[in-house]
């Protein structure tokens, strides 16, 4: 069995809502308390409401940044990655992680879970969709969606599945 901590991505507005930022702190705080990962784009709103939860909870956060520096890392990031390469960084988070976790969001989350999607990241949603008609899970509550998360990174390590290549 591999031992390593599962990589959850939280990903979602820069300019949440204060009901989306709670949120992102409640799956935060519930991915650290459960010894996951969480990885997301390392700046505000969301980013930084799920990266304090984790860190208050005792857990690794790892923010995929946009630009050049890692001192543009909110205070919650533990482990800036500086990319350089502004949204094209949404790939790296999604990639980087077994399963994504949206909460509410605009137009770069919905490009981070299309690119979920397209390569077989498992993704839930929490709050409102980014727009209708997505195919993904939606979840009622942190604990569900946090629960849902690990479950499947869980699932993508099993002998014979692709979708960690």
């Amino acid at each position: 069995m591999d031992d390593r901590p599962l990589r959850i991505a939280v990903i979602g507005a820069g300019d949440a809502t204060a009901e989306d930022v709670a949120c992102a702190e409640s799956v935060g705080r519930l991915v650290g308390e459960r010894g996951g990962v969480l990885i997301c784009g390392g700046l505000g709103g969301v980013m930084e409401a799920a990266a304090r939860g984790c860190t208050r909870a005792g857990g690794l956060t790892i923010g995929i940044l946009p630009g050049r520096e890692a001192s543009g890392a909110n205070a919650w990031i533990r482990l800036p990655l500086a990319t350089a390469m502004g949204e094209g960084r949404n790939v790296l988070v999604v990639r980087s992680a077994e399963a994504v976790i949206a909460v509410g969001g605009s137009w770069g989350t919905l490009s981070e879970i299309a690119l979920a999607r397209k390569i077989g990241r498992p993704v839930i949603l929490l709050g409102t969709p980014p727009a209708e008609g997505l195919d993904v899970t939606l979840a009622d509550d942190a604990e569900l969606a946090v629960g849902w998360a690990l479950s499947e990174a869980r699932g993508a390590r099993e002998p014979g599945d692709v979708r960690g290549l």
